[in-house]
């Protein structure tokens, strides 16, 4: 929905529904969105996220019957797409994602061509007047970064899918952009891994010669391309994981000319002094198909663990006051879980910086875990769960 005043446009994350094949998206779409819709913009305008995987996106590029489909059914039901999530290329719902969700990762030709199959698909399906955007991984696992033969070829293959996109809008009059989305243990996790790798890399004279090499553009216009074709998502639960302070690090991406193209509104878990009870009430936390990735803070030093598993055998060594700040996405409308806290005070310090200086056109919801959550946390079904979240974002920005 239209949020006015210039905050952009908000809805959430169909990510939270069953969506690893193209039939799956649609049945979830086409039951759940409508009555979201329904509950918190009956009268207006709906705007909609859809998570397309690769199988979805090769589905909708040979099928033109079925992309017309998809545009029927949104113009029927008065809603809009402007957002898609392409993070995981493959399943991710009842199956054992953990790093897997990463891969292919940006320097392979499939992650490219993805990302180009759902270009050209918005640029289709969305609403005239529309300029969507395409969230995409943080390119790659940290792990698998080995040298920078690697980060050279993330670069050549985000660079190649931003010619695609500049052609694209050449020959359609679409604007479509790609979004690249930090989070703990890749390649890009921190404010100042991005704005390095944005400077050095995506941004500088050799990416924009490749790109005017690649399109028939000058060099100026090719840098000014690579700024409105290429930019980030920035989810607020991942940065407050890394204990930043939120509203510094978005000030240091708008001074630097980083553009966010979707706020990305989520919680994570926050443990502020860890004891063996709360290791205990974590428990139901851990052992889940996602990666749950945990900081530690102790002593002015921050501890990096995978899973939380890893954190629980570190606590067990050597037992001892310190925070825990988990990759593990709640209601962002809780501050409070019982046991231990949210980092939901990262989302209101974000969506106030927003109010202030109108940071990003498009805003999302992405609680995704509603699957996998336990049951204390869930609240009445997936369409009230998703309707609360969404007036609570709208009344913290006073629309």
């Amino acid at each position: 929905m239209d949020l006015g005043h210039g905050l952009g446009l908000l809805t959430y994350s169909t990510l939270v529904h069953p969506g690893d094949t193209w039939p799956e998206m649609w049945d979830s779409l086409t039951t759940y969105v409508p009555q979201v819709k329904q509950r918190v913009s009956p009268n207006d305008p709906f705007g909609v996220s859809l998570r397309i995987s690769a199988a979805s996106a090769e589905t909708l590029t040979s099928d033109a019957a079925e992309r017309e489909r998809l545009k029927a059914f949104l113009a029927d039901n008065d809603m809009y797409l402007y957002t898609v999530n392409a993070f995981p290329y493959g399943p991710f719902k009842n199956t054992i994602v953990k790093e897997q969700v990463y891969e292919p990762d940006w320097r392979s030709d499939e992650r490219a061509v993805y990302t180009m199959q759902v270009a050209d698909i918005l640029a289709e399906v969305a609403a005239p007047g529309i300029e969507p955007t395409i969230q995409s991984p943080p390119l790659g696992f940290k792990p698998r970064v080995t040298g920078p033969d690697v980060v050279a070829a993330f670069t050549r293959q985000v660079i190649r899918v931003v010619a695609h996109l500049v052609r694209l809008e050449q020959r359609t009059g679409r604007t479509v952009r790609l979004a690249l989305e930090p989070e703990p243990a890749c390649f890009l996790e921190t404010t100042d891994e991005a704005l390095d790798y944005f400077a050095n890399h995506l941004y500088a004279a050799e990416a924009q010669a490749s790109l005017a090499a690649q399109t028939g553009l000058a060099e100026a216009d090719a840098a000014a391309a690579l700024r409105n074709h290429l930019g980030m998502v920035y989810d607020i639960c991942h940065q407050a994981v890394e204990y930043e302070d939120i509203g510094t690090s978005l000030g240091r991406l708008a001074d630097a000319g980083i553009p966010v193209f979707k706020l990305q509104e989520a919680a994570a878990v926050r443990v502020p002094e860890v004891t063996q009870a709360t290791v205990g009430a974590l428990r139901r936390f851990a052992d889940t198909v996602y990666l749950t990735q945990t900081v530690e803070r102790r002593n002015g030093e921050l501890t990096h663990y995978l899973n939380l598993e890893d954190a629980f055998d570190a606590w067990d060594r050597d037992p001892g006051p310190r925070e825990w700040r988990t990759h593990f996405h709640v209601p962002v409308f809780l501050d409070d879980l019982g046991d231990f806290k949210t980092t939901r005070f990262a989302i209101e310090d974000a969506l106030e910086f927003h109010r202030n200086n109108k940071l990003s056109p498009h805003l999302e919801i992405e609680t995704y875990t509603w699957d996998v959550l336990p049951e204390h946390l869930k609240t009445g079904d997936i369409v009230d769960y998703v309707t609360l979240e969404i007036e609570w974002v709208r009344e913290q920005l006073g629309a």
